[in-house]
């Protein structure tokens, strides 16, 4: 368990995640979902707060039956912080989740020029979310958001585990 994350130390949130994945390993068979690092044009990210996993990270979910990667990134991006593209996403990797389930897979996108277009209100899953410059993300930003954003910038080479 050294290997794990702080934010999944937590026996409740690997409970949680582990019921959500075998579902959809039933449901499924391989999981696959998409997060996406939204950035405003002032170059601040948007995190959200979830109620069942501990952590600020960004928005994003699971692909559905029938969905495609696009449509899904837009409805996880309305979904959790009423977001609206700017410019194209852009699709940065494709990471292996083996921490959640040997099947999940995770398409990373980048947006510029996001565009909130009402405050979120909080609700059973999303407790808050907010836009935050780089050199002040908040306190208990997970560490795979961390990794993600200096994969972004630069600092080090796209990991393909999450």
């Amino acid at each position: 368990m050294s290997d794990t994350p702080p934010e999944m130390r937590n026996w409740r949130a690997r409970l949680v995640t582990r019921a959500v994945h075998s579902y959809f390993a039933y449901a499924r068979g391989m999981t696959m979902g998409v997060r996406a690092a939204c950035f405003d044009v002032e170059g601040r990210i948007f995190l959200v707060r979830h109620s069942y996993v501990p952590g600020w990270l960004m928005p994003g979910g699971g692909i559905e039956r029938n969905e495609t990667a696009g449509q899904a990134l837009i409805k996880e991006l309305r979904e959790e912080g009423n977001l609206v593209f700017g410019d194209p996403p852009e699709l940065m990797h494709v990471f292996h989740n083996p921490r959640t389930s040997r099947r999940d897979h995770v398409l990373f996108y980048r947006c510029r020029n996001v565009v909130q277009t009402a405050p979120k209100k909080r609700d059973y899953e999303i407790l808050e979310g907010g836009f935050f410059p780089l050199d002040a993300l908040p306190e208990g930003t997970t560490s795979a958001t961390l990794r993600r954003l200096d994969e972004l910038s630069g600092k080090v080479p796209f990991d393909d585990i999450w």
